[in-house]
């Protein structure tokens, strides 16, 4: 069975799903990812989907319990990546994936859980204009 990379970046953890998932991979990931919270103290979590062309509807469900575990676990899930096939398919499968956040790429992802919550070690630097010199 392939499993799906979970990777510690900061208070981020960073899952990257360049396979095809089906619905075992699916769950050990939602399992994986849990268990990693808790063991890092992670508080944010991006979860890019950029690599999958098809998402069902047991994949989207999967993605809004991760989000829904994730926040139980005070951390905050952002989705990145998703094709716009993928988003008209889940709009037509009735899956508003609610309580999941999304953003265009990683950047904005970090961008949302650097002003969400107080994550440190992700790159986001916000500077106001009175500061600039």
């Amino acid at each position: 069975m392939d499993r799906v990379p979970v990777l510690k970046i900061g208070d981020i953890l960073l899952v990257s799903i360049q396979i095809d998932l089906d619905d075992q991979t699916a769950l050990q990931l939602q399992e994986d990812l849990s268990e990693r919270i808790v063991e890092t103290g992670a508080h944010g979590v991006v979860i890019d989907i950029s690599a999958l062309e098809i998402v069902d509807s047991f994949i989207g469900r999967m993605l809004s319990t991760i989000a829904a575990v994730s926040r139980v676990l005070d951390a905050e899930t952002v989705v990145v990546g998703m094709r716009p096939a993928v988003a008209i398919t889940l709009v037509e499968l009735g899956l508003s994936l609610n309580g999941v956040r999304t953003a265009l790429n990683v950047d904005k992802a970090l961008e949302i859980l650097a002003e969400t919550k107080q994550i440190h070690g992700v790159g986001v630097i916000v500077v106001a204009e009175d500061d600039v010199v």
